[in-house]
């Protein structure tokens, strides 16, 4: 009985086993559809289909960023028979030890790479993958690939476009499930700002494989194929001629060039210079030694992520602050001794100008002791319980025209700037150690008042608006591309708008006040314009001092608003103020009649004078 028993149990036994191996089997195969898939694969293969990239446009339809063709050579190291390297190498235009160093690298990664085709060669001569593709049947394992590149019919915007390149691990990283290797992406730039709308979507070929792992025919007769899905075109707001002029202006100088239209805020205009070349953007690979070994920070754009002071263009934002506040009036008049003295022996020093001024004087004639007054008031207001409470209130106007803050452009990369509060400077001096003459250097926007050339350009458009701005931005709304709502809504200052004619009208006489009148921007009048401005010279610990202009046009209804910062461009009126107005001039009517004054600013080379590190 007892041998019955444990016969009955082995029995007993072995059903459970073979039960739940039949379960497995059956989970394996009919419930669990990784496994299906998995075994799937072992039997296929998959060519990619790659999308064509969307077309990069500017404002009035010129193709900034195009596609071509390129042709690359792709090798499955598992599919590779025995093959005359030699031969392989004469047709490709190579040589053989480099095909050898390729192959035994893919098979020492063998197993990452799986049944996966990897790429070669890029970017073959046409006439040379032709050849390979006449004799490719000799070489099992290899195969060509037809993708589009970027193309760059106009060179503009460098900077400003971005590049193209394949993805590393740590974009992979950063992307899962997004890419794989060998896809390309948008690394800088536009191209990086708009990936996803520009990249479209992958498609593929499904082949089946034999035992050899040779490919045999399509899979299902390509019915489960998917076609690749283009992506979409961007348009942007940027005017090619208008930027390519700026380039050529900013040629040989380190600085930036920003032009906005006010009346929507859309950016006609971004240069940075030194810039990068679109030339070199097609490869950028070859020629990324040569652009990250460059002194000059050719990548680094200028115009949205570096941070300088303002200089005297800023004394318009006091001015309005200051009749916000009461504590101006434009007929006020403020007299000055060649600067503004206070203190035990201190100077805030000026250049020559007559004196006493009223407040549009002090604009056009840029005084420097007229805005210490302006500031010293706003701060030492007796509405406010002391000089830290008033400079916070200062601080809040500031801010509330984009500066001390990203402005939230639909640019990457964008920087914030600085603007003091009380507490950089309790930090400083220590809380109550310090007064309004301690922080005199803001009337004129110096000290740690930091700002962007796009916040500039903003200030002038905001000032062209007459209180407000919108959001600048590079990106136009098209079919399958959206603007956000915010780009479209109205920023206001906390200056009330009927403040702002009256600062406009000393940039209309800096402008346009004849020789010998005193307007600092002369040099920036254009007849029938009416172009409205104000000069800058901002000191450089660095060097000579960084040449400032912001100016706008018409006065009334305007178009345009621009900003030009040359570092080591010495008084505003030298570099910046010319080049700004030729800008204008270029924009408004199409052609330049100074030409005089555009051949003296595209020669002029100031690189020598750039300290960098």
């Amino acid at each position: 009985m007892k041998s019955d028993g444990r016969h009955i149990r082995l029995l007993i036994g072995l059903g459970a086993a073979a039960l739940l191996l039949l379960g497995r089997i059956f989970t394996l195969q009919i419930v669990d559809e990784g496994y299906k898939e998995e075994a799937g694969r072992n039997a296929t293969i998959y060519e990619t289909i790659y999308p064509t990239r969307g077309v990069i446009y500017d404002r009035n339809g010129v193709i900034l960023v195009g596609n071509k063709v390129a042709y690359d050579i792709l090798v499955n190291p598992r599919e590779v028979e025995a093959f005359d390297t030699v031969a392989l190498a004469t047709v490709l235009d190579v040589d053989p030890e480099f095909i050898r160093s390729r192959l035994a690298e893919y098979n020492r990664r063998r197993r990452t790479i799986g049944f996966q085709a990897v790429t070669m060669i890029r970017n073959l001569p046409a006439e040379t993958y032709m050849r390979f593709d006449e004799v490719k049947y000799k070489f099992p394992g290899f195969r060509g690939q037809v993708r589009g590149i970027r193309d760059y019919p106009v060179n503009a915007g460098g900077n400003l476009l971005g590049y193209v390149s394949e993805v590393n691990q740590a974009y992979l990283d950063a992307h899962p499930g997004e890419y794989r290797s060998g896809d390309y992406a948008g690394m800088t730039g536009i191209e990086a700002a708009r990936e996803k709308e520009l990249r479209g979507e992958k498609g593929y070929h499904i082949y089946l494989r034999n035992s050899r792992n040779q490919i045999e025919q399509p899979y299902k007769d390509g019915a489960e194929d998917k076609e690749a899905v283009p992506g979409h075109d961007i348009v942007t707001t940027i005017d090619a001629t208008l930027q390519q002029y700026g380039q050529e202006l900013m040629q040989n100088k380190v600085g930036s060039l920003v032009a906005i239209e006010p009346s929507t805020g859309e950016i006609l205009a971004l240069v940075s210079s030194p810039g990068i070349d679109v030339s070199m953007l097609a490869d950028i690979g070859k020629h990324w030694n040569e652009i990250s070994s460059d002194p000059y920070k050719p990548m680094y754009n200028r115009a949205v992520q570096a941070s300088y002071p303002p200089g005297s263009v800023f004394k318009l934002v006091n001015g309005l602050i200051g009749l916000q506040e009461g504590t101006l009036r434009p007929e006020m008049m403020y007299s000055c001794n060649h600067g503004y003295s206070f203190g035990a022996g201190h100077k805030l020093g000026c250049h020559g100008h007559k004196s006493p001024l009223n407040m549009e004087e002090s604009i056009m004639m840029s005084c420097n002791a007229y805005y210490c007054y302006v500031l010293k008031n706003i701060l030492d207001n007796r509405k406010y319980g002391n000089v830290a409470e008033g400079l916070d209130a200062w601080h809040d106007y500031v801010e509330s025209f984009g500066f001390g803050r990203k402005l939230g452009s639909d640019f990457p990369a964008e920087l914030s700037g600085s603007i003091p509060t009380s507490k950089t400077y309790n930090r400083s001096y220590g809380k109550g150690s310090w007064n309004s003459t301690t922080v005199i250097s803001l009337s004129i926007g110096q000290g740690e008042i930091l700002a962007t050339p796009m916040h500039l350009a903003n200030l002038c458009a905001t000032i062209a608006n007459r209180g407000y701005y919108y959001i600048p931005h590079i990106i136009k709304a098209s079919e399958g591309v959206e603007i956000e709502k915010r780009f479209t809504e109205k920023q206001y200052t906390k200056v009330d708008t009927t403040q702002f004619p009256k600062v406009i009208k000393g940039m209309w006489r800096a402008v346009n006040s004849g020789p010998g009148m005193g307007g600092t921007a002369w040099i920036a009048h254009v007849d029938s314009l009416n172009i409205c401005g104000k000069t800058g010279t901002a000191q450089n610990p660095r060097g000579a001092d960084n040449s400032v202009f912001i100016c706008f046009a018409p006065m009334d209804n305007p178009k345009i608003a621009v900003a030009c910062y040359v570092e080591n461009g010495g008084f505003g009126a030298t570099y910046a103020a010319p080049m700004a107005s030729l800008m204008v001039e270029k924009y408004l009517k199409g052609e330049i009649k100074r030409t005089t004054l555009e051949t003296r600013m595209k020669e002029a080379n100031l690189m020598s004078r750039v300290k960098h590190d």
